[in-house]
């Protein structure tokens, strides 16, 4: 037996046989995240009624959804890593706790300070718990069934964008804009019961820096972590926060806008200084060679461009859709309701892809068919059909799409040790969450004049989405092209426990 075979015959002995629960316990921490997910589009629905009952101007409004991407999207590696220190169940619960408890606080918000407050704790909450959850999937499933479990686990980040429209809404239709943050409430509350009485603490701790008997936490001397880096945490926090928020100008203004360029600019210079600083501390946050990793690199992104063109293939149909056809929001979510279910079925078929085929194969194939999607699309008309034109290529794009998040996921997650697992997947849902502000602020730029209503007479005018989603379609084919080069070689090992193999 090798050295390699008997360390995971070691982890697996002392993991124990696999937990009866766990799809139970995939099911509750997946609602959790679609919650989170569902959270950043539903709310964009919802928009003009809030400005109108809470008299709140554009650049408020931009704020209640600005607020919680941004605090989402900049913590979510701090988050990952304080879950690896303290404990998955502990944060994750932690976590949710604040989400649901901001979730209440944002329904009743008389406010438009109040509503924006509310939100960036939400975004704060989401940040804390996602990696930690993901980092639980890691925990509780092991061999050919973690790549199952992960698989759903992309097909969660896939279809939030899509409910999150749908159920924005039926919500505002019905009961009212302020039930787009209570629905929330029940759900964080089941999750919040039901976790802790099915998975024990001594499962969710794996990992945060114990050693578990495999030697490798020792050897890299993060065990029991002596002090706190604080210039690490702060450039970790600052740097995505200056990038998110560098983007999200450049959306709304472009990227000549010195409110665009300058927080990018920030946001190298930020990364520059973790680097040295993690470099120089005597207890690092982050081991920089653990970044450095190729599998954890390429996953990293290929999710930036598959949440990116993904994202933005939903926000420019449903620009098309609401301002050129004229849908209503709950018949644009209609529309988009097969394409979630479609991007689900492309995540389930990647997933047994790429533990038959490989992660470059499935990932090539998949941004190609995704590339072949977007194609499609840049064929919009004035007054065009949503079944004809819209449909038949964004099924394609998402179910393509489905596959790359499956090989973005798992390729970023292969050989990654406990220890660093909240790390890992915290990196995962940056690239997530900074996908979708790079892929908007493009193709808004792209799009131009077709996104202001811009034509003849005061039509808008098309022409921009021919181009944006011609753009989506060289990111797809791009990455297609460069999977092998981005990607690990082979197919996960199906005998792998908590260990994968390097």
């Amino acid at each position: 037996m090798t050295q390699h075979q008997a360390t995971q015959h070691l982890a697996q002995a002392q993991t124990g046989p696999p937990d009866p629960r766990r799809w139970v316990i995939l099911a509750l921490l997946c609602t959790a995240q679609f919650m989170l997910i569902v959270d950043v589009t539903v709310v964009n629905v919802a928009l003009p009624t809030i400005g109108d009952e809470l008299t709140l101007g554009a650049g408020a409004l931009t704020w209640v959804v600005t607020a919680y991407t941004l605090f989402f999207g900049s913590l979510l590696l701090l988050g990952g890593r304080v879950a690896d220190l303290l404990g998955r169940r502990r944060v994750f619960l932690a976590g949710l706790a604040v989400f649901t408890v901001a979730s209440l606080v944002s329904g009743l918000a008389e406010s438009g300070g109040v509503l924006i407050s509310a939100r960036a704790a939400q975004g704060v909450g989401a940040a804390i718990m996602s990696p930690a959850a993901m980092a639980l999937v890691m925990s509780v499933f092991h061999g050919p069934e973690r790549h199952r479990a992960l698989g759903v686990w992309a097909a969660v980040g896939g279809t939030g964008a899509a409910f999150g429209v749908l159920l924005g809404g039926v919500l505002v239709s019905g009961p009212g804009w302020e039930w787009v943050f209570y629905v929330n409430v029940p759900i964080g509350v089941l999750v919040l019961v039901a976790v802790p009485a099915l998975l024990k603490e001594q499962t969710a701790g794996q990992g945060h820096g114990r050693g578990h008997g495999h030697g490798h936490s020792h050897r890299h001397g993060h065990g029991v972590m002596p002090g706190v880096d604080i210039p690490g945490a702060l450039t970790m926090t600052a740097t995505p926060a200056l990038l998110i928020y560098g983007l999200i100008q450049a959306r709304d203004h472009g990227f000549g806008d010195a409110s665009a360029w300058l927080p990018l600019v920030g946001a190298l210079v930020g990364a520059a200084v973790f680097v040295v600083a993690e470099r120089s501390a005597a207890a690092p946050l982050v081991r920089l060679p653990f970044l450095a990793r190729r599998p954890l690199l390429g996953g990293c992104l290929v999710m930036l461009a598959a949440s990116g063109v993904l994202i933005s293939a939903f926000f420019l149909c449903s620009f098309y859709l609401q301002h050129v056809l004229g849908f209503s929001a709950l018949k644009t979510g209609l529309v988009f309701l097969p394409v979630a279910v479609v991007t689900t079925v492309g995540a389930h078929l990647g997933s047994q892809a790429v533990a038959r085929l490989g992660w470059r194969v499935t990932a090539g194939a998949g941004l190609g068919v995704a590339a072949a999607g977007a194609l499609l699309l840049t064929g919009l008309e004035r007054d065009g059909n949503a079944w004809t034109q819209v449909l038949p290529g964004f099924l394609l794009l998402a179910f393509g799409l489905g596959a790359g998040f499956v090989c973005a996921v798992t390729s970023a997650m292969h050989g990654v040790e406990h220890a660093d697992a909240g790390l890992g997947s915290g990196l995962v849902n940056t690239g997530h969450e900074l996908g979708a502000a790079l892929g908007i602020a493009v193709v808004a730029a792209v799009a131009g004049a077709s996104l202001e209503g811009g034509g003849a007479a005061g039509a808008p005018s098309v022409e921009g989405f021919g181009a944006a989603f011609a753009t989506c379609a060289v990111i797809c084919a791009v990455v297609a092209v460069a999977s092998p080069a981005l990607l690990p070689k082979g197919r996960p090992d199906p005998s792998a426990g908590p260990v994968f193999a390097h």
